[in-house]
């Protein structure tokens, strides 16, 4: 089926004129001000302990033996893989002192097989020297930096322990556009307290407020270890049926702007370590649940968008 909505995969190979191009996800060893006590302690409620890197193969700070591990997996499945996006994934990777994170990038990104960069990180990481380098590598590779923002509503982002507002959200983006980076958003559905109508409200704020290239919905995962699951375990937390689930996205992909790239529409979450949602572990029923029900509304990407 058709994909009614502009994807990530679709828009590489459109730049790149390759079959596919994979994303690597690496562990480059950093940590987050809400974990080291800058701004807070524990981590984000919903976080695990290895800061959204669950799914990594390896977790060892050899940067050179984590690439090479991840892509021997990769061609396993795809043995004409041969073209890399370094995904540095795990916890906050603009955080630190930037003779380090020079460091710790350098030592990868030069790879001949690397052909682009996605960075993970927070709205509060941005230092103007790490800004500087940011605007360095965007001269040198196809650059995206993705902004764990997780909701606009600050009263979901206290609960969650998230340690920043919406406003210093908006700024960073600012910051990042103002050098012709691209930005890619990330909010999570399902976080506690948050409605249907909150969770649309979500998108339609950060389409409003910020000039985004792409955005990525999560469903939330409950993690084996994670604190949010003493919220699930009060009753303060529901899990979303895949019904809702699918719905919610629709509803969110119509009034998201044609020109945004899709970069993911649900996460991903090892059987062994998932509380819930269950259903979340059959991911392409979902996405193309997600597609019949666009097709039966007869909408796409941005119809709503006003």
């Amino acid at each position: 089926m058709e994909k009614r909505y502009n994807t990530y995969g679709e828009m590489l190979k459109e730049r790149f004129g390759l079959e596919k191009i994979f994303k690597v996800p690496i562990d480059a060893g950093f940590t987050c001000p809400n974990r080291d006590g800058k701004c807070g302690t524990g981590g984000c409620t919903f976080c695990s302990s290895t800061g959204s890197g669950d799914a990594m193969v390896t977790h060892t700070r050899d940067l050179v033996e984590q690439f090479e591990t991840q892509v021997a997996r990769l061609k396993l499945k795809w043995p004409k893989a041969h073209k890399y996006i370094v995904y540095f994934q795990s916890f906050t990777n603009t955080y630190g002192d930037i003779a380090v994170i020079r460091e710790r990038y350098e030592a990868i990104i030069n790879h001949p097989d690397v052909i682009g960069i996605s960075i993970g990180t927070r709205p509060d990481c941005l230092a103007d020297d790490v800004l500087e380098y940011l605007a360095e590598l965007n001269k040198r590779f196809y650059l995206w930096v993705e902004l764990g923002l997780q909701t606009t509503n600050d009263e979901t982002s206290r609960r969650v322990n998230r340690g920043h507002d919406y406003q210093v959200y908006v700024e960073a983006a600012a910051k990042l556009r103002a050098l012709d980076i691209n930005v890619c958003v990330h909010l999570i559905n399902g976080l506690p307290g948050e409605d249907h109508e909150q969770m649309v409200e979500n998108v339609r704020r950060v389409v409003a407020d910020s000039d985004i290239q792409g955005i990525k919905l999560h469903l939330l995962h409950l993690i084996k270890g994670s604190r949010i699951i003493d919220d699930y375990e009060r009753g303060e937390l529901k899990l979303m049926p895949r019904v809702d689930y699918v719905k919610l996205v629709c509803d969110q992909l119509e009034i998201i702007p044609k020109n945004i790239i899709i970069h993911r529409l649900t996460g991903d979450a090892p059987r062994d370590i998932l509380v819930g949602p269950m259903w979340s572990l059959k991911k392409f029923e979902i996405m193309n649940a997600i597609d019949t029900e666009l097709a039966r509304r007869g909408t796409c990407q941005g119809s709503g968008f006003l």
